[in-house]
């Protein structure tokens, strides 16, 4: 097979790594296949090594694929233990780690005018609203409301998620074929309604944060809705910035 030749003003770098991004938009690499080697790269695409591994270098800080060392570059996964809670960024104070998972709810209902359009879907259109709990220390810290459209998660219901050892993000990829590579978040304080309050085993009007987050798989196409409340009386949340 000769050469692919990429054809854009972009820098040649930039281009392979978006013809890499496209065939992973493509499936032709599942989240946790290893890539082809940077020499069988660079022949499909008839460019140098070095410019191969600029290329992923960049999806590696994206977090779309991650190097092993002595072992290769591999596609990233959200079933990998280091990304699990990539999206989650709640940590203790103390030395409590990860969160015990309480499903409130899954049903199938009509977009409303604001998750259409951070879905870019029509008001109206069906979705998948998902409700639960995450649990530290055996009490309530965090309530999830999530949104996601019908037609690229057709089959997810109650049973699938209580029967899935992971993730949902995890889940999304093996069951679904949808693999989260960036997110988008909006925080802000809140007080607890009585509604909330009773879920999250606080008082009606103590402080939350509120974590609206818009996930989306390649080519920037958003595929997840989600807003979380937040108890963070032990817990703060944690952002690094580079």
């Amino acid at each position: 097979m000769p050469p692919v030749k990429p054809r854009s003003s972009a820098p040649l770098y930039a281009q392979i790594r978006q013809l890499i991004v496209a065939a992973l938009a493509a499936g032709e690499w599942r989240p946790g296949d290893a890539l082809p080697s940077e020499a069988a790269l660079a022949a499909r695409f008839g460019a140098s090594a070095g410019t191969v591994r600029r290329a992923l270098d960049e999806l590696t800080a994206a977090h779309i694929v991650e190097r092993r060392q002595g072992s290769g570059t591999f596609v990233a996964t959200h079933a990998a233990p280091r990304q699990q809670f990539r999206f989650l960024r709640l940590v203790a104070d103390d030395a409590a780690s990860g969160f015990a998972r309480q499903l409130l709810g899954c049903r199938r209902v009509r977009a409303s005018a604001d998750v259409a359009h951070a879905l870019t879907l029509r008001t109206g259109e069906p979705v998948i609203e998902v409700r639960r709990l995450l649990h530290r220390r055996e009490r309530p810290v965090v309530l999830d409301e999530l949104w996601l459209p019908e037609r690229h998660f057709e089959g997810l219901t109650a049973e699938v998620i209580e029967a899935h050892p992971g993730t949902l993000y995890a889940l999304f990829e093996t069951s679904f074929g949808v693999h989260m590579v960036r997110a988008e978040e909006k925080l802000r304080a809140v007080a607890a309604t009585p509604q909330t309050a009773a879920l999250l085993g606080v008082q009606a009007g103590a402080p939350l944060l509120s974590v609206e987050r818009l996930a989306y798989t390649y080519g920037d196409r958003p595929m997840e809705l989600r807003r979380g409340l937040y108890h963070t009386d032990a817990d703060h949340y944690r952002n690094e910035l580079n």
